[in-house]
């Protein structure tokens, strides 16, 4: 937070004729340095390379395309009992349309949706709008969520989205209270793997997509914990021919970016392999990749956790003590293993996606994700499992929050300029 970039190169506009009526930040108030806080294709039909224009991105999604009254309709005027997060496109509403004719129906009725507005006073603008619908109007994979439609109309922004029920990664980790739990060790290997394989699909020969800004608040939960990756505003086409990267300005979020980014504004597709192992060590830490309210040298995770992550014997003192040694050993020492190579200071240390997916399958295969007895060693942290059976049930951070999914929120410095 208030690093000071050396190097910040501008950025190469992806759209011939895309306007551009905000910044580009992602989900948090923009930091002057651009770094933001806190964005599939099944089928392999080529994309067709930027630049392009903003009409040949509309008329080649394969979305539909709403009225501005389609959606306050929808969303029964944009109630604000109906809001289900807010970052800095705008809000996200929760609304309900017919399956078969998208017309709005009654709540309760049809099916749900998550409509995001474009704050036209907010940080993120058009062009990150535009980007949305680019990627995720053409690209399908189970582990990218649903863009069912859009909205362009005068001033009005909007996006149309499957609805998650049980919102975001972010959320499920970092949210405390008497009324929720952590989650088990076994559904953050679930999640780790399907974010894992929803990455390594944008990084296919076919589709060559950088996501850019892969952390906890972009990965939303399905009702049953599947994982998938929203918010593409920052997504970016991959290099091509004989090009080893992209240029770009710095933009993503503090603590995600990796380092080589940060110095030069080189993108390759290692730097969302980096962001992905700061996520997996959120997820077998509980901490955030930033936290200020940490003591003195535990204000960033990596730093923090690299020198125990390198030691066999001290590795467990990064695991989340509220596991409650959920985890096997050799699974937990795999995955911190996994989580360092990620985070390779050199890109060319760093597994592809690919390799991660392979390594989570087979820890998944292995069953060294599922064993439920402490991990030897941890003598400080993990506590015993006997009376486990008689501890009052509490709420799991996975259930509706006042009938509503608890939904991304900022969390972190923008990195966008």
């Amino acid at each position: 937070m208030g690093n000071c970039l050396a190097v910040r190169i501008k950025a190469e506009s992806p759209f011939h004729s895309a306007s551009t009526s905000g910044t580009t930040s992602r989900n948090n108030s923009k930091n002057v340095n651009g770094l933001s806080g806190s964005s599939s294709k099944v089928s392999s039909t080529s994309v067709p390379p930027t630049p392009r224009s903003e009409g040949e991105i509309l008329q080649s999604s394969n979305v539909k395309s709403f009225t501005f009254n389609d959606l306050r309709n929808a969303t029964r005027n944009f109630r604000p009992d109906s809001v289900l997060g807010e970052g800095g496109f705008g809000s996200v509403f929760k609304g309900w349309i017919d399956e078969h004719t998208f017309v709005a129906t009654k709540p309760g009725t049809g099916i749900v949706i998550a409509v995001k507005r474009l704050n036209q006073e907010g940080f993120q603008g058009h062009r990150e709008w535009l980007a949305e619908v680019n990627y995720l109007g053409q690209l399908y994979h189970p582990n990218l969520v649903k863009l069912i439609g859009y909205c362009l109309e005068d001033e009005h922004r909007l996006l149309v989205y499957e609805f998650m029920p049980r919102g975001s990664l972010e959320n499920h980790l970092f949210r405390r209270g008497s009324y929720f739990q952590p989650l088990s060790w076994n559904l953050r290997m679930k999640v780790s793997l399907g974010a894992a394989r929803g990455l390594a699909f944008l990084h296919s020969a076919e589709t060559k997509v950088i996501y850019r800004d892969f952390k906890t608040s972009n990965i939303l939960l399905d009702s049953n914990y599947n994982a998938k990756l929203s918010d593409f505003g920052l997504a970016k086409d991959g290099p091509t021919g004989d090009k080893s990267h992209v240029s770009t300005r710095v933009m993503g979020t503090y603590g995600y970016a990796a380092p080589e980014y940060l110095a030069t504004g080189h993108l390759t597709t290692k730097s969302d392999v980096y962001s992905f192992g700061v996520v997996l060590l959120e997820m077998l830490s509980g901490r955030r990749a930033v936290d200020k309210n940490r003591p003195s040298g535990e204000h960033n995770l990596v730093e923090w956790a690299r020198p125990y992550l390198t030691s066999k014997r001290k590795f467990f003192r990064v695991l989340d003590s509220r596991l409650d040694g959920q985890y096997s050993l050799g699974g937990a020492q795999k995955a911190a293993a996994l989580a360092l190579q990620c985070l390779s200071s050199e890109s060319r240390f760093r597994p592809t996606m690919d390799e991660v997916v392979s390594t989570l399958e087979q820890l998944q295969e292995a069953k060294d994700t599922t064993k439920s007895t402490p991990a030897q060693g941890n003598k400080d942290s993990n506590r015993k499992l006997a009376n486990n059976g008689q501890r009052s049930r509490r709420r799991s951070s996975a259930d509706v929050v006042n009938g509503k999914a608890a939904y991304p929120r900022p969390s972190a410095p923008s990195l966008s300029s």
